[in-house]
């Protein structure tokens, strides 16, 4: 197991994409802030305490879970665990920064996306990750990364929050660490804690 990123790094990070997000934002009154369940929403929570501090501005914040707009649903071998999905503002018109722990083929962002415009049609959607792992397989690009890890798909990345895990850090992990080979490609696509796609 690799550490890539520490708690202090963890929470540096965190301050820096805040102070990307402001210089970006046009108006940062606009700026709506939602994290994917899990760790992207404690993340966000994390992002939504730097802002604030940063604009003085008490802006909008919410979580979503898109267990049920993934798009391998119907062939997860497991129920979906479902977290609670909160938008109570109104996202017309406003810059949302859909927040999350990792991108790796970005269909959980495409699914967080189809979720979010069930809730109305903002001006804007900009994204902001912890790590990007690379391996896309639609076309999604972040707005804002805390680091860029180049990794194999034999790997598997990471990220535990105080908040859920008892600890801050981002790791990095042979799939071959974790599991016998026949059973290292489910773990890399399957389960609540599994890499995202």
């Amino acid at each position: 197991m690799k550490v890539v990123l520490d708690r202090d790094d963890m929470r540096r990070t965190l301050v820096r994409m805040a102070h990307e997000i402001v210089e970006q934002a046009s108006d940062p009154r606009e700026l709506a802030i939602v994290g994917i369940h899990r760790r992207g929403a404690v993340l966000a929570a994390r992002l939504h305490g730097h802002l604030t501090q940063l604009t003085g501005v008490e802006l909008p914040l919410g979580s979503l879970d898109i267990a049920f707009y993934r798009d391998d649903l119907a062939t997860r071998p497991e129920a979906p665990i479902l977290q609670a999905t909160q938008i109570d503002f109104d996202v017309d018109g406003r810059t949302v920064v859909v927040v999350d722990d990792v991108l790796y083929t970005g269909r959980t962002v495409r699914a967080a996306i189809d979720a979010l415009f069930d809730f109305g049609r903002p001006a804007r959607v900009r994204l902001a990750v912890l790590a990007d792992r690379g391996h896309r397989e639609l076309p999604i690009r972040p707005d804002h990364v805390g680091k860029n890890l180049p990794t194999s798909r034999r790997e598997r990345v990471n990220v535990r929050v105080e908040e859920v895990d008892g600890a801050d850090e981002v790791t990095i992990t042979e799939t071959e660490d974790l599991a016998p080979p026949e059973v290292a490609h489910a773990l890399q696509t399957a389960g609540p804690d599994a890499p995202r796609r």
